[in-house]
C-alpha cells in the first residue's frame, strides 16, 4: 500500500521534488510514495484522479497553497482542512442559494477520513471555480459557509476518496487572504516553502 500525493501544479510541490530527486512528469511512481500533478479546478482534479486513483493506495495526501478569509491565520502558515465543500454547486433562487443537497441531488460537503495526528490547526475550506476577490460575495460565502481557507480543487479530492473508500489528508499553506485581488500582499513562495517543508517532513517519516 502506498501514499498518492495530489497537486494542482508542479511549483506547489518544487522543493519536494529537489529533495527526493524526484523525475520530471505529472504522474511520478516511487517506492514510498507516488506524485500526481493534477492542473488547477476541479474538473482536471477529477479527470486526473479517476485514471490514477486506485485500490493500491492508502492515503491520498491532497497538497496545496490556499486563499484564507481568516485574519488570525497568518500567512504562510500550514493547515489541515478537514472539511471542504462545493461552494458554488447549486442553483440560484433569488437571492437565495440552493446546494446540491437543498435540490436533492447529493451532497456538496465532504470531510477527510484518517487517523493521522499532524498537530496542523483543523479548518474548514471550500472550493470553487473562481477565486473570490469581490467583496460582497465575499461576505455571502462567509455569511453562507463561514469557511476558513479557499482552494480551486480541495473538495474535488476528498469526493473522489470517499467514492474510493480511500482516506485523504488535505494540507494546503495560507499564501494570501481573500479579499479584493491584490499579488503585492500574497506570500506565495512562503506559503510554498513551508509547505514543502511540512510535506518532506511528514514523509520521510512514513514507513
Amino acid at each position: 500500500m502506498k501514499t498518492l500525493v495530489v497537486a494542482a501544479t508542479k511549483a506547489e510541490l518544487a522543493f519536494l521534488y529537489q529533495h527526493f530527486s524526484l523525475q520530471e512528469g505529472d504522474f511520478i511512481e516511487e517506492k514510498k510514495f507516488d506524485v500526481l500533478i493534477t492542473g488547477v479546478g476541479m474538473v482536471a482534479t477529477a479527470f486526473s484522479l479517476g485514471r490514477h486513483l486506485s485500490a493500491k493506495y492508502n492515503l491520498v495526501l491532497n497538497l496545496g497553497i490556499a486563499g484564507c478569509f481568516d485574519r488570525n491565520i497568518e500567512l504562510g502558515k500550514v493547515v489541515n482542512i478537514t472539511q471542504d465543500t462545493f461552494a458554488e454547486l447549486g442553483a440560484e433562487d433569488g437571492d437565495n442559494f440552493l446546494t446540491i443537497t437543498d435540490l436533492g441531488f447529493g451532497e456538496s460537503t465532504y470531510k477527510s477520513k484518517n487517523n493521522i495526528n499532524t498537530d496542523l490547526l483543523q479548518v474548514s475550506g471550500i472550493t470553487v471555480n473562481r477565486v473570490s476577490g469581490n467583496d460582497k460575495n465575499i461576505k455571502n460565502l462567509l455569511k453562507r459557509l463561514n469557511p476558513s481557507t479557499e482552494s480551486m480543487e480541495g473538495a474535488a479530492v476528498l469526493y473522489a476518496c470517499q467514492q474510493e473508500k480511500i482516506d485523504c489528508l488535505q494540507v494546503r499553506s495560507i499564501s494570501n487572504y481573500v479579499e479584493p485581488r491584490n499579488k503585492d500582499k500574497w506570500k506565495i513562495g512562503l506559503a510554498i516553502k513551508n509547505l514543502n517543508d511540512w510535506a518532506i517532513s511528514f514523509i520521510g517519516d512514513m514507513n
